[in-house]
Parts: C-alpha cells; structure tokens; sequence
C-alpha cells in the first residue's frame, strides 16, 4: 500500500508513526536519514521495521557470520539488525574482558512483520505481514504524540578521569613513537545509574538537535540504542559497495563567515588529513578482499560535511563486488570498521582492550538493513546513548584517533565537542 504524504507535516508524521511502532512491539528498528542533503546514497528519507517473523540471535561470538548467512538463505526478505563491535573475536581472534551493563547480543538480525518505507517524504509504503497496511496508517494518523520531553537533567559520570584520560592518550603516542601502530581509536564511556527515562521522549529531544543523517531508534527487548550517527559503514548499491570514514572534527561557527574559516581549517589540518588518509588506505585494504581488482578507489579524499553542531572530515571509497560473494562476506571483510580502530588494525584493537574500561558492546559496531534485492546500507554506531530498562544503566561513549601529534588536551576537548548534541539532551 503507498499513501502520498507530499501533504503532511512529515516530521509529525515519522514522530507518530515511530510512537505507534514503539506500542506494537519489543522489537523494532528506526532509521532516519533527517533528510540530509549532502548524501546522495540513502534509498528512503526513513524505515520503520516493527515485531518479528523471523530472529537469530547470537549471544556469543564463534560463527555468528555463518550463522547469519544461513538465516539470510532462509529470508530473502527485509532484515534489520546489528553487529556488535565485539564480533572482532571471529574477525581477529580478540576478546574482551571489560564489563558490559548494556548487554546487547553479539548479532541480532528480524524479519519484520511490519515495514513503513518513507519514499522521499512524498509517498508512504506499508508493508505487512498480518494486519491490513490501512488499518495501520489508520493507527499510525490517529497515535498522540507524548508532550513529555524527559525535562529532568540526568547527570553522567566519567568511567575515566580527566587525568587518566591525558595520561592515556600519552602511553598511547608512546606506542606510536616505538611504531607498534600508526593511529588507535580510543573511547572512554559516561554513564548514569538508576535511571528511569522514556526512551520515546529522549530519542525524539537527541534527534531534534542532532539530525544526524543515520539516526536510529533500536529497541530490543527493554535494551535501547538512540542514535545520531553521522557515519555511514558500508552500503551496496547493485555491484558498487561504498564506505565513507570520518576521521576529522571541528565545532560550527557563530555565523556564516565563521563557519567557512572553521571548514578551511579543517580541510588545511595536517593533523586531520593524516588521520583520514591512514584510515582510507585501511578500508582501501579491507575492500580488495570482496571487490574486483582494480576497481577500488577513492571517490572523494577529505570531504567537509556539514552538520547541526559540527564539520567532520569525511572520505568516500568505492569498489565493485566480486561476482558471487554474499554480503555477509562484505560485511566480515572490513568489520570492525577501521575507524573505530586504528592501523594496523589488529594492534590497534589489542591497545584498546588494554587501556579501555568498557566494553564497547554495540557502540562501534553497526547497526542497517538489507533489502531483498541484497542491497544493504548499515551506519556506524556512534553518538549514541545505549540504555539498559531492566538495569536502569544509561550509558554513551566517545572516543577520537590517536597519532603522532595528538595533543592530549585538545583530543578531550574533541571528545566533548562531538557529544555536545547527547549532553544537551540529556542535560537541557
């Protein structure tokens, strides 16, 4: 069924449509791309995948790929789901020992029995496997947006000191220097306990400011993720499998001519364009193993971006696909994304391990769609707060690269320039 929306107030609209999925099930996937004009890549302004005909879940890492290809031969249907940054274990052979009191599974991919596709904000398709798609429009036009706005501050702590985190990042350069690695990813998490909040409320507040254009809303089973991505991990359009890195960030200006001395000065950053060269040469090196030779380049190097509170730097690299491979294996190849590691990557992930104090869980991993054309697009999890109902755990974390000439400082102020948008929602 598609209803022409052209006339609607649509961010109303995706708000409704959003709150009556919220109602229908423990299960349901939201993904907005706010209708960011700068990519040229997202199929749909917004999908709404909702309850469940089929699931995997894979609480532990050993054959989570294979075991997701095997699910994806059973269901060339829609899928929604994600890939823990923790599945490194099959991809490198690493574990972790940091707690995690968020506690998504390592992969979780559904069948949806519900599936709204915002076509360019000018159509609505509904899709459904039980109820009749007017009957759902029906409920979507009629569900009350809640008024509440989660007003109450909730304050987080470090799980790293100021000083811990400036010494860290030392130790870390120090590795740099004895050329153990070239530039590490490094996170630290804040977080809140006994926190009870409106997921709904807070989602819709983080998404306002943000507008980021790979936002989702992930409910799972009383575990949430509120997403303002602004990074996209891999997407394949036919043959062409396309993956664009941000390495390189620097805050908005007051007014326009400030803005356009901050995008210079990013573009002209030694520090930044070295940072996002290692990692496109990284995905370039990811890339050979599911694309044809000769096919991989680099469509755009040191892209400025432009978003609601920041300029990041970003790279677009594209290839085309060996015949036959499945895109389980595309994912596989290139997962952990490298910037959320480092280079080399393997090194780079045993240094996080060892001076990280959290689990990255579902931050850093991924989170997407596939169609049952087998295109897929999937976002990078980052700029986002991961809530765990049962435990009352609210929890984000940030992080940044580390090389040569990283300046302790100034990599802190980083980290709490990029979660301005979360601390605002969180604090008002």
């Amino acid at each position: 069924m598609k209803i022409n929306i052209s006339n609607f107030d649509i961010n109303l609209l995706k708000k409704k449509a959003l709150g009556w999925a919220n109602v229908q099930s423990e299960v349901l996937c939201y993904l907005d791309s706010n209708d960011y004009n700068q990519d040229k890549l997202s199929k749909y302004s917004c999908l709404i995948a909702v309850g469940v005909q089929e699931e995997l879940i894979v609480k532990a890492a050993g054959s989570a790929f294979e075991q997701l290809k095997r699910f994806a031969a059973n269901n060339d249907k829609w899928l929604f789901g994600h890939f823990n940054y923790d599945l490194k274990y099959e991809t490198e052979q690493l574990q972790s020992k940091n707690e995690d009191f968020i506690c998504f599974p390592e992969l979780y991919f559904f069948v949806p029995s519900y599936l709204c596709l915002f076509h360019e904000n000018k159509y609505l398709e509904i899709l459904s496997s039980s109820k009749p798609p007017n009957q759902i429009w029906e409920s979507i036009q009629a569900h009350n947006v809640s008024s509440n706005q989660n007003n109450t501050p909730i304050i987080v702590q470090n799980k790293i000191s100021r000083k811990g985190y400036l010494s860290t990042i030392q130790k870390i350069r120090e590795h740099i220097i004895e050329g153990n690695v070239y530039e590490m990813n490094f996170c630290q998490e804040f977080y809140a306990k006994n926190i009870l909040l409106d997921p709904i409320a807070l989602f819709n507040k983080l998404n306002n400011i943000a507008r980021a254009p790979f936002s989702a809303y992930y409910k799972l089973n009383k575990k949430y993720l509120l997403c303002g991505s602004p990074e996209r991990f891999l997407c394949k359009r036919g043959n062409k499998i396309i993956s664009q890195p941000i390495k390189g960030t620097i805050r908005r200006g007051e007014n326009l001519d400030e803005d356009e001395q901050l995008k210079l000065k990013l573009y002209n950053s030694v520090k930044d364009r070295s940072e996002n060269v290692m990692i496109v040469d990284l995905v370039r090196n990811d890339l050979t193993k599911s694309c044809q030779i000769g096919t991989i380049q680099v469509k755009e190097l040191f892209g400025v971006y432009e978003f609601e509170k920041v300029f990041q730097m970003i790279s677009t690299i594209t290839g085309e696909l060996l015949e036959e491979i499945h895109w389980v294996d595309v994912i596989r190849s290139a997962f952990p994304m490298g910037s959320m590691t480092g280079a080399p990557k393997r090194m780079s992930m045993e240094l996080i391990e060892s001076y990280e104090k959290t689990k990255r869980g579902l931050y850093s991993g991924t989170l997407g769609y596939v169609s049952p054309d087998g295109d897929f697009d999937f976002n990078v999890v980052i700029r986002s707060l991961l809530y765990n109902e049962q435990d009352q755990y609210l929890s984000f974390q940030v992080g940044g690269a580390i090389v040569y000439d990283s300046n302790p400082m100034d990599e802190f102020q980083e980290c709490l320039l990029k979660v301005e948008a979360i601390r605002e929602a969180l604090e008002g």
